[in-house]
């Protein structure tokens, strides 16, 4: 046994030996890399990698993710300000699951959870309750506004009126709240997110009518649309501006596009200037008209006619009140003679008529006003345009505006629309130009350019092959003349022994075989001589 480890030993000493000190210090070297790249490898491996799954924490809730995930045996590092705490990066996703389902992150604020943690079998007092329901609904406020967009952290506080049996519904105390709001950075709420947030308290607190919400935030205090949000008249103008810049560009290009057909592409140019209606108008009207317009008479829908005829014979009063001597004034004397009759007729007749009830909106962005300027550039070998053409293309204009200003509830005469357009001809500035400069067509100045380059790319080829030749000819100089070679010779004369001379040719061609090659060669060239 030993003597066969002696041979392995020996024979890797050997192995070992054939190589030189620079093979054995690059093997050494390499063994070393391989060790260190192993011993990283397995380092980054075996390491924990640690994934931040909760920050922005108060003292509460880092407290809560701490107990459970001590209770669950999770490692866990929380950061130096005790705001955030990392996880490992394998088990990040499943805690956050956990700990979101069990509620224990609330943002510091408790909600309607804490009756279920906190109820007692012998009961809470009447002011214990109501501390208690207050903080639990500033609490679920504060929740329902930090899932808000751009909210980084709400503070709610909400007064809550006593209620009484002694007051109606309308004239009991209305409730009222505050609210402090943190938005993310870089984050500007809109118009519609400030009303968001006043829509999403007034709604979770019973009895809460708008006014009485004040929110703010680090700045300024928000204001709803109806209180005059100044963000809101500001996006609505925008809104305005950015319809009416649509509608011009919309006309410009429906003449353009219709006018080059006559012109030609790239010979129209449309500048067009509008004014609209945006007021949204909304109004009720009670209307009663006849029915029959020409008689302005309604529809008889009953009559009744009396008639009362009486007539007899005997003394009636009658003459001059206090004519006669012995008459008393003020009453008329008696008369022998008389036959008395009366007639009496009353006719009463209805009418039924039209009774409207109309309730109108009015739809805004109706077109109060609007302008078409038109340039075309006249034909070629024309300084301006023909009548025919210009009354044409003036027809068409005056067409558009007078359709666009159908509901503008202004009639306009064919003069004033006549006003609002103008065409005039004119030459482009880039196609004069371009012929006062050059003088010549395009064509011959790409021809230039095309020859020009071509030129330039002959001479330089030439001058490259040129440089390319005499590099050549400086490196077939500096080429150094081959050197014969010498053939190892064997003295055969001094070798008396023919086994020597078997030894030498042997040894020569293991040592150097290509020598020995050539030696061969050279006895067989002078055997051939």
């Amino acid at each position: 046994m030993n003597e066969r480890f002696a041979q392995y030993r020996e024979k890797l000493t050997q192995y070992w030996n054939r190589f030189s000190g620079k093979q054995k210090i690059l093997f050494f070297s390499t063994l070393a890399i391989i060790i260190i790249v192993l011993v990283v490898i397995s380092t980054r491996l075996s390491k924990t990698e640690y994934e931040v799954a909760f920050q922005d924490l108060d003292s509460t809730d880092a407290a809560g993710v701490m107990n459970y995930l001590d209770s669950a045996g999770v490692s866990y590092r929380l950061s130096t300000d005790g705001s955030s705490i990392s996880v490992p990066s394998t088990e990040a996703a499943r805690i956050k699951v956990d700990i979101g389902s069990q509620g224990i992150v609330q943002g510091g604020s408790i909600g309607y959870k804490v009756f279920d943690e906190s109820s007692s079998m012998i009961g809470t007092t009447d002011n214990e309750f109501n501390v208690k329901y207050n903080n639990a609904l500033n609490g679920e406020v504060q929740q329902l506004l930090r899932r808000m967009q751009g909210v980084k952290d709400a503070k709610v506080l909400i007064n809550l009126p006593k209620e009484t049996v002694f007051a109606s519904q309308e004239d009991q105390e209305k409730a009222s709240a505050s609210v402090v709001l943190t938005f993310d950075p870089g984050f500007r709420p809109t118009q519609n997110n400030i009303d968001g947030y006043f829509n999403l308290v007034k709604t979770a607190v019973p009895n809460l009518p708008i006014d009485n919400i004040t929110i703010a935030n680090d700045e300024v205090e928000l204001m709803p649309s109806e209180r005059g949000g100044q963000t809101g008249v500001s996006s609505q103008v925008e809104e305005n501006f950015a319809l009416q810049k649509k509608f011009e560009e919309e006309v410009k290009k429906n003449v353009k596009q219709f006018l080059s057909t006559l012109t030609g592409p790239d010979k129209v140019d449309v500048l067009v200037f509008s004014k609209l209606n945006f007021d949204k108008e909304s109004r009720k009207e009670d209307l009663v008209t006849p029915v029959d317009t020409e008689n302005m008479k309604g529809i008889e829908i009953s009559s009744q006619i009396i008639s009362n005829t009486y007539s007899g014979q005997g003394n009636t009063s009658g003459g001059v009140a206090g004519t006669g001597s012995q008459d008393v004034a003020g009453y008329p004397s008696d008369t022998n003679t008389g036959t008395s009759s009366s007639e009496e007729t009353s006719e009463t007749r209805n009418y039924e008529v039209n009774r409207i009830t109309k309730d109108i909106i009015a739809s805004p962005y109706t077109v109060k006003d609007l302008t078409i300027n038109v340039a075309v550039e006249p034909p070629d070998g024309q300084n301006s345009l023909d009548n025919a053409t210009s009354s044409a293309i003036q027809n068409i204009l005056v067409n558009i505006v007078r359709a666009s200003l159908a509901d503008s509830g202004v009639q306009y005469t064919d003069a004033d629309l006549a006003k609002k357009v103008s065409v005039y001809s004119q030459q482009f500035g880039s196609t004069a130009a371009a012929a006062g400069s050059s003088g010549m067509p395009s064509w011959m100045i790409w021809a230039i350019g095309a020859g020009a380059l071509l030129l330039g790319a002959g001479g330089g080829y030439i001058i490259y092959r040129s440089r390319k030749n005499k590099q050549d000819e400086e490196l077939e100089d500096d080429i150094p003349l081959q050197v014969p070679t010498e053939f190892p010779s064997i003295n055969l004369e001094s070798v008396t022994n023919e086994s020597q001379v078997r030894k030498q040719l042997e040894s020569l061609a293991k040592k150097k075989p290509d020598e020995f090659v050539n030696l061969l060669r050279t006895w067989l060239a002078d055997e051939q001589r």
